[in-house]
């Protein structure tokens, strides 16, 4: 079960980042928040220990975008897919500090392949792809802290 604290903090992390929805469940909990209207906290069955989710975004995923400019070493007229960061944290490349990243420019990916993790309220997140491509461009730095909607991973499809 949310201690108080933590209560505390996931209020404060919606009202500072301005969400118009967020939604978290975990373990015996399930908690809605949405810009305007109630607060739910409700206890839920939990059948088997479950990962704290990422914070569902209230827009669907950005649609695949050309990207162009000076600095982008990326051809002009390819069609990207643009992976965004669905919660505030902290852009982890690897599982662990001296692993290999999950993935590099150049890799193949597939639905539901990990790309990084985002550690937010020390709960660990993976990111996974939603399209399959070459991933041509990492927007992050390793560590280096992330908001909702910053572009992580460009995806060529």
């Amino acid at each position: 079960m949310i201690n108080v604290d933590e209560l505390r903090q996931i209020l404060d992390l919606a009202r500072d980042h301005e969400f118009s929805e967020l939604e978290l469940e975990a373990e015996g909990f399930k908690l809605r928040i949405r810009k305007g209207g109630p607060v739910a906290l409700q206890a839920v069955p939990a059948a088997a220990p479950v990962a704290f989710p990422a914070a569902v975004p209230p827009t669907p995923p950005a649609p695949p975008a050309a990207v162009a400019g000076p600095a982008a070493d990326l051809d002009v007229d390819v069609e990207l897919a643009i992976v965004t960061s669905p919660i505030v944290g902290t852009f982890y490349r690897a599982p662990e500090p001296n692993a290999p990243p999950f993935v590099r420019p150049g890799d193949q990916v597939k639905p539901g392949q990990t790309l990084c993790i985002i550690e937010a309220m020390k709960m660990m997140n993976n990111i996974d792809s939603e399209y399959e491509g070459t991933v041509v461009k990492v927007f992050v730095e390793n560590g280096q802290p992330v908001q909702y909607g910053e572009r992580l991973f460009a995806i060529k499809r």
